[in-house]
């Protein structure tokens, strides 16, 4: 009998699935254990996904958690961006080649101290929008954006032949004060019909019980998040509360923490991170690791731009620029301590990859690079905003004249004489999130959200008041997520009302990804260093372009931008990040490096940059 003719055995269906008897996952039928590392690509450039995915799966690593920020690749509702740093298909395809799962996180809301939790500020042109929840306007907006993202998903899940083992519907939903069922199902029975019967959906929460009554929902395996100064066995017994069979899963094992604008540089200990991750897969718990106790990072990277979130504890609290957090990997995706612990404890419990771990990126110190003035910000309005301003009997917020990020001006005039000082005041929460305030062109002083809200000023009926309003981020987590920016009341002189107000919303990065103001014929400024103002200075690299740190002595506040990349917010006077990381991938080795600087406040008599080898925290070498 020819062997043709036997019956084959058909390999088994691709799947990954809950075993409730045995307490674990199964792969393809077999128990298994994920060990997840937390990136995100939108934080990491993307010549560089590839080395921080390798070493991460040199740490032993079988899978990582990928977040996905709606906001990033929905600037405007219906226009989407998948190009370039925001190729998810592309990151997704690498992670595969490189052997890794995937834990998807797509939200729609994510946290991960990003701009708004990930959610797009043009949900807020709906200004009595309730975001989170079942309201009709916001589901729209949700289904639409599903709509567009689930199929790009659907092929790479793991049943399907790719590499994504389970997906998390929304982020913490628990700890939102909602606590609203409806939109739960609705997310549900949407990330279903996109995805199918077969994917693995959870929930993470942290250990409080009305966290987890608001925050899972029958469907979806509810998972937890603790960092290692928790009781390990009283955190799964919060899980075992909602889920009493399964695998224990902590989703967020935090292995640092996070920093803000104004604090000290946070650190958590290797040690302390190791112990407690030893514990936790002695147990046969699948781990994730992450920075903080609402989502993050194996790898953090770098908040570019205009990403960065804020916190509301009490006060407004933005994030720094930095996404070190003080993670396995550095900000700049070299290997710390912290990571070689934590390979040794995985080492105990499996065989790690073979060969050596990929070593720290070459960095460079390209020294100091002299910068000149090349105009006050008042004096290149006509560049930065080509439409005409918007007239308003009283001032409007970046969302009701549709400006997402950065900066907005505005402007009116003294309704009379002042020959003694008056204060001009804002009402309080009005100021979202800085002002710069200037007087016929002379810089004033700062007004603060949560901080100084009134300065003395004297003048002239009809002389010109400037106030440029900057977003420093929006909340990203709690009740507050529904974070307007700009004058959000009005300003008043000596308690009266200011009126008539020219709005002009600011397209710098538009202006500087077109060359400007590098191809510009210089500006002419007589005036001071004092008040916002754009310095242009050029550099050669000596034939190699490799990561660097920019350090900014003497600078006040402001925002840096190299060959039109916008690296995100310098402010060394609040700290603790004295410096900003510069990829190498975005120097030219070939020919002159444009440097763009906008300083808010103040530059320095000589205003110079200092580019090193390594960053600086709290005003102290940090890990390199």
């Amino acid at each position: 009998l020819s062997t043709a003719l036997l019956p084959q055995a058909s390999p088994p269906a691709r799947s990954f699935q809950l075993d409730y008897e045995e307490d674990c996952f199964r792969k393809d039928g077999v128990p298994f254990r994920y060990i997840s590392g937390s990136i995100h690509y939108a934080r990491v450039p993307r010549p560089a996904w590839r080395d921080r995915l390798l070493k991460m799966y040199m740490s032993g690593l079988n899978a990582v958690q990928v977040y996905i920020p709606w906001n990033y690749h929905e600037p405007l509702p219906g226009v989407y961006d998948f190009a370039g740093d925001r190729d998810l298909e592309a990151f997704l395809d690498l992670t595969a080649e490189l052997g890794l799962l995937v834990i998807l996180r797509p939200g729609p809301y994510i946290c991960a101290e990003w701009e708004m939790g990930g959610l797009p500020a043009w949900l807020l042109w709906t200004p009595d929008i309730v975001l989170r929840s079942s309201d009709p306007a916001y589901l729209a907006a949700v289904d639409s954006w599903l709509h567009v993202l689930l199929p790009k998903v659907k092929p790479r899940l793991y049943q399907n032949g790719g590499n994504i083992i389970s997906i998390q519907v929304e982020n913490e939903y628990g700890s939102y004060y909602a606590c609203d069922y409806g939109y739960l199902r609705h997310l549900l029975g949407s990330f279903r019909a996109l995805l199918g019967s077969e994917v693995l959906l959870f929930t993470t929460d942290s250990t409080r019980v009305e966290e987890l009554r608001c925050g899972t929902l029958q469907g979806l395996y509810a998972t937890i998040d603790f960092g290692p100064g928790s009781n390990v066995t009283e955190a799964f017994g919060a899980q075992r509360q909602v889920e009493p069979k399964g695998p224990l899963v902590n989703s967020e094992y935090y292995t640092g923490w996070l920093d803000y604008w104004g604090g000290a540089h946070d650190s958590t200990s290797s040690v302390q991170v190791a112990r407690g991750l030893e514990y936790m897969l002695q147990l046969g718990a699948s781990v994730n690791m992450q920075v903080l106790s609402w989502g993050y990072m194996f790898h953090g990277g770098t908040n570019f731009a205009y990403w960065s979130g804020a916190d509301f504890k009490d006060q407004y609290k933005p994030v720094t620029t930095s996404y070190d957090y003080d993670a396995p990997l550095s900000e700049a995706g070299d290997p710390t301590e912290k990571l070689f612990a934590i390979r040794t404890v995985i080492s105990k419990l499996q065989p790690l990859p073979v060969g050596p771990m990929p070593p720290a990126s070459p960095k460079y110190s390209y020294g100091w690079v002299a910068l000149q003035k090349y105009a006050d910000l008042l004096d290149a309005l006509d560049v930065l905003c080509p439409s005409r301003p918007i007239q308003s009997q009283f001032p409007l917020t970046f969302e009701a004249i549709k400006q997402a990020h950065g900066f907005v001006l505005y402007r009116t005039q003294l309704p009379r004489d002042v020959l003694d000082p008056a204060v001009l005041a804002a009402p309080p929460h009005s100021i979202c999130d800085r002002g710069y305030v200037m007087l016929q062109k002379e810089y004033q002083g700062t007004l603060e959200r949560d901080g100084q809200t009134a300065l003395p000023v004297t003048g002239s009926a009809g002389d010109t008041l400037d106030i440029l309003l900057e977003n420093m981020g929006r909340i990203s987590f709690g009740s507050n997520v529904s974070d307007f920016k700009g004058l959000l009341g009005n300003l008043s002189l000596d308690s009266s009302p200011l009126h008539n107000w020219l709005l002009y919303p600011l397209a710098i990065d538009t202006a500087i990804e077109l060359g400007w103001p590098h191809n510009a014929l210089q500006k002419s400024s007589s005036r001071g260093r004092a008040g916002p103002a754009f310095y242009t200075g050029t550099f050669q690299t000596p034939g190699i372009a490799w990561d660097t740190f920019v350090k900014f002595p003497g600078w006040s506040k402001g925002q840096l931008w190299i060959n039109g990349f916008n690296l995100g917010r310098y402010w060394p006077c609040r700290g603790p990040q004295q410096t900003l990381f510069v990829p190498g991938s975005v120097l030219h080795n070939d020919r002159p490096n444009n440097i763009t600087v906008l300083e808010l406040e103040g530059a320095p008599l000589a205003p110079l940059l200092l580019f090193l080898d390594q960053p600086l925290f709290n005003s102290t070498f940090g890990r390199s």
